[in-house]
């Protein structure tokens, strides 16, 4: 757009009422994304669904010696592994410091 000389040319007011390019109700315009995979996944690609033909197809590769697609699939079957994390953390004030309670006696005496 920015090599376009005539871009303000082309741009179009929009019309008052009903325009269909503006989003009146603020619905989303886009389809629902986990529909669509649910569609594309349960397709038959030649005989098997097709999420199961992309499993097997990553299995071949791992068993190929594809170490990502082995590690893809240990990730989503058994979850990932988890961190280590090392902290060392000195604080020279206590974040909280010891509150002083009155003790019981405290209050006969008044």
């Amino acid at each position: 757009m920015a090599n376009n000389t005539n871009h303000l040319k082309n741009l179009k007011p929009f019309k008052k009422g009903l325009d269909p390019r503006r989003n009146v109700t603020g619905e989303n315009r886009k389809p629902i994304l986990d529909d669509l995979l649910a569609e594309v996944l349960t397709d038959p690609v030649k005989g098997i669904e097709a999420a199961k033909a992309i499993l097997l197809a990553i299995r071949d590769k791992a068993l190929k010696g594809d170490i990502r697609a082995a590690e893809m699939l240990f990730n989503r079957a058994y979850g990932l592994p988890k961190q280590q994390l090392e902290h060392n953390m000195f604080v020279e004030q206590p974040l909280f410091p010891e509150t002083v309670h009155p003790k019981p006696t405290d209050f006969i005496n008044l």
